[in-house]
């Protein structure tokens, strides 16, 4: 088996359909089925299992999917490692940021460290603040910026804390919220957590929910346009005109915040330029 054969694995094993795995690898769901057939015959176990309604990996197979997701990821390092010895000014750093923080805070983030590193790579994966955490750690990426709290037992910076507001067209009274048209939008579990326990503490009956939206942007814009209410973290507000926004609070008068962290294991962190990344973090937000 060779680093072809564990793309192989790893995408059938994420697509769980051939036609699908073989698109992704641009290659005929024929060539994909004989790979496939020669890798069980290099091993000498099934490792796929053929249904009417799909495939299914054996539990060999399953092992050889764990062994090959781990040789990629060897192979990765590697190869992120050799480049970053060869120039101490060169690299791929490779990092993984929550949605959100990415679309709003990213990019001037990484102008401004390639202004002084204009020879280093980014290789960056965006999703919710838990799929990176778990991309974290299974090793899949060195470095993530997620939001929200987390277990992590390594180092860790805090990078930023904003609250989380009302928003709405027009100025509102907080005590009114239940009564009001409420917009609502799909987000990170613990963020709808955080606002749903700070909705519990505050009124005895539900919210007025009268839309359900499938990302934070599109709520801004019904918010624009005067159909309602949302409640939103205030992390890139400031770019919004014409929407009036207030911080939230407990009852004891502190207010509802979302923190960001990168997280990391120093012991990880073997490349001049990642080291050099995580530095410029630090000082950014102690500036």
């Amino acid at each position: 088996m060779n680093d072809k054969d564990w793309l192989i694995l790893k995408t059938v094993a994420e697509e769980n359909n051939i036609t699908k795995a073989a698109e992704r690898l641009y290659i005929s769901q024929p060539a994909l089925t004989y790979r496939i057939n020669q890798i069980e015959q290099d091993v000498k176990v099934q490792i796929l299992e053929r249904k009417k309604k799909g495939i299914k990996f054996t539990d060999e197979g399953k092992f050889l999917v764990q062994y090959a997701n781990e040789m990629l990821h060897r192979l990765q390092h590697v190869q992120e490692e050799l480049a970053n010895m060869s120039d101490r000014t060169k690299g791929i750093i490779r990092i993984g940021v929550s949605s959100n923080y990415a679309r709003i805070k990213l990019p001037p983030i990484l102008q401004s460290f390639l202004e002084q590193y204009d020879r280093v790579q980014f290789s960056v994966i965006t999703g919710w603040s838990d799929e990176i955490y778990k991309r974290l750690q299974q090793e899949d990426i060195r470095m993530a910026i997620i939001r929200g709290e987390n277990d992590w037992h390594h180092d860790k910076i805090l990078l930023e804390r904003d609250a989380v507001a009302v928003i709405s067209k027009e100025p509102i009274l907080i005590e009114e919220l239940p009564s009001l048209p409420r917009i609502t939008y799909q987000t990170e579990p613990k963020l709808q957590q955080l606002i749903d326990d700070w909705w519990k503490e505050q009124y005895q009956v539900p919210p007025n929910i009268t839309m359900e939206i499938d990302n934070i942007e599109t709520c801004k814009k019904l918010v624009a346009n005067g159909l309602g209410y949302a409640i939103v973290p205030s992390l890139g507000l400031s770019q919004l005109e014409n929407i009036h926004a207030q911080t939230i609070q407990a009852k004891n008068g502190d207010n509802i915040e979302r923190e960001t962290w990168l997280l990391y294991k120093q012991e990880d962190i073997r490349s001049t330029v990642s080291q050099a990344f995580i530095d410029f973090l630090r000082e950014r937000e102690q500036a």
